[in-house]
Parts: structure tokens; C-alpha cells; sequence
């Protein structure tokens, strides 16, 4: 498979995904089964510096390993994002063992009005207004303290540069809860969904994922990504979403 057999929504999903790439990575480079993508200028930023897997491939993950460690030669992580899901799920196992993290993402396209929960006040903020709940993200997700903070650094650049909008519930003037949105173009995407976890259960995940789609506003292609094995991606069905298409990341992260 090569991506012709997907169905509109999926290529869709895969355009806006290779969209941002392409506007953010200053290397894009072809390969045998896919793209090697790198950001000169967001070394440690692990979404724009990746092996593509983008079609089927007989190669395992000692093969897939060797050739991230070339492609993406320097770098202190290595990441490979396979945009068929047969080949990941076949190497899954050998990834794991090798100690590398995997996340199986469900792309999820906005179709109908989410409803307006009560209660929780959301309103626009600056970045660095919710970096604690970053960091707390950051913790939950990973298992490797971030030492020199390069990562937040690139990030936050890139994320300026792209116009992100930050969204936050307060309580006591200290942020509990965010989102963070992009647009390019006629399409926009949330990024971030993030409630404390001494704050969940309160319907702020409801509150903050509404308040982001009413500000991508009307009109716009609007995505999310959610780990397919985990439960926000529920959450974001009864929101509108409807899930279109699959992809599975394998991330060494630096040791």
C-alpha cells in the first residue's frame, strides 16, 4: 500500500500532517519507503525530525533501527512514524523490547457542533502562562527528565511562530487546565489538551476541547489527534470528532 487506497478523510488528514511538515522541515528527503524529515532549527523538537514510513515494507525493526540511525544521524532521539499501520503493528513488539515508546494515533476530523458545557470559564492566555502543566505533560508522557530544556525552547519558538493560540481554566489565578490550537490556511488543528490530574473528573477536558473548537472557528477543516489506546479519544467523539485515519510513532528518546 502506498496511500492510494485511502479514502478522502484519511488523505485529508495526511495532506494537513505532510502540510506542516513541509513548513516547518528545512530536509525532506525521499527513501525507499517513505520520507526522512528534519528541522535544522528544532534538532530536539521530535515531530519534525523523523523517519516516514509512508508505505508497505518488508523491513523489520533491526533494518528500520539501523536506518533511523543514519537518517537522523546527530540527533539525540530517533523517531520512525509509520503511516501504514500493517508494518508498525508487525514490528511492534521488537520496538518495544528495544526500550523505544509507541504511540498509536487516531486522526480525528471535526464533523458536528460540539455541545457548550456550563460552568468552567475558558479564556485566551499567553504561552507561557500554562509551562507548569507542560512540564506536568511532559512527566506524565515521558520517562526521561528533559536536563537542558532545549526541547520547551524549540517548541515554544516554533509554536510562536505558528501563531499557536493558548487556552486556559483558572482557579485562583493559576491555570489547571489548556489547550493549544493552530490554523494554517483553511485548516487548524488542536494540539494540546491538558487538565491537572488533581483537577480531572470535573468536566474541564469537556470545557477546554469546546472552547478550542469555537475558536478555530466555523468553516475550517478541523483536526485532533488522540492515543487510540487510551480514553480521550471518547471524549472527543462526543465532541464531534469522528476518527479517519491511523498512524503509529516509535520514539527512542535521548539517553
Amino acid at each position: 500500500m502506498d496511500g492510494s487506497d485511502l479514502d478522502d478523510d484519511a488523505r485529508a488528514a495526511r495532506d494537513w500532517h505532510h502540510r506542516l511538515h513541509r513548513a516547518v522541515c528545512d530536509t525532506l528527503t525521499p527513501w525507499e519507503y517513505g520520507t526522512v524529515v528534519r528541522a535544522s532549527g528544532y534538532p530536539n523538537y521530535f515531530d519534525y525530525n523523523a523517519v516516514r514510513v509512508e508505505r508497505e515494507t518488508p523491513m523489520g525493526f533491526t533494518e528500520l533501527a539501523a536506518f533511523a540511525d543514519r537518517a537522523l544521524d546527530g540527533l539525540a532521539h530517533r523517531r520512525v512514524d509509520f503511516e501504514v499501520t500493517g508494518p508498525a503493528d508487525r514490528a511492534r513488539a521488537d520496538f518495544e523490547a528495544a526500550g523505544w515508546k509507541t504511540m498509536r494515533l487516531l486522526w480525528m476530523r471535526h464533523r458536528s457542533l460540539a455541545p457548550t458545557p456550563a460552568g468552567a470559564v475558558v479564556q485566551v492566555v499567553d504561552y507561557d502562562a500554562v509551562q507548569r502543566l507542560r512540564l506536568a505533560w511532559h512527566r506524565e508522557d515521558f520517562d526521561y527528565p528533559l536536563t537542558d530544556g532545549s526541547y520547551f525552547v524549540q517548541s515554544r519558538e516554533l509554536a510562536l511562530k505558528r501563531g499557536a493560540r493558548v487556552l486556559a481554566v483558572l482557579e485562583d489565578g493559576e491555570p489547571i487546565a489548556f489547550a493549544q490550537l493552530i490554523r494554517m490556511r483553511r485548516a487548524a488543528e488542536i494540539t494540546h489538551v491538558y487538565v491537572a490530574a488533581e483537577h480531572r473528573g470535573r468536566g474541564l477536558g469537556t470545557a477546554i476541547t469546546c472552547a478550542a473548537i469555537a475558536d478555530a472557528g466555523s468553516g475550517r477543516n478541523l483536526w485532533i489527534c488522540a492515543d487510540q489506546e487510551d480514553r480521550p479519544k471518547e471524549l472527543y467523539a462526543r465532541l464531534g470528532f469522528a476518527p479517519v485515519w491511523t498512524t503509529v510513532q516509535f520514539l527512542r528518546v535521548p539517553r
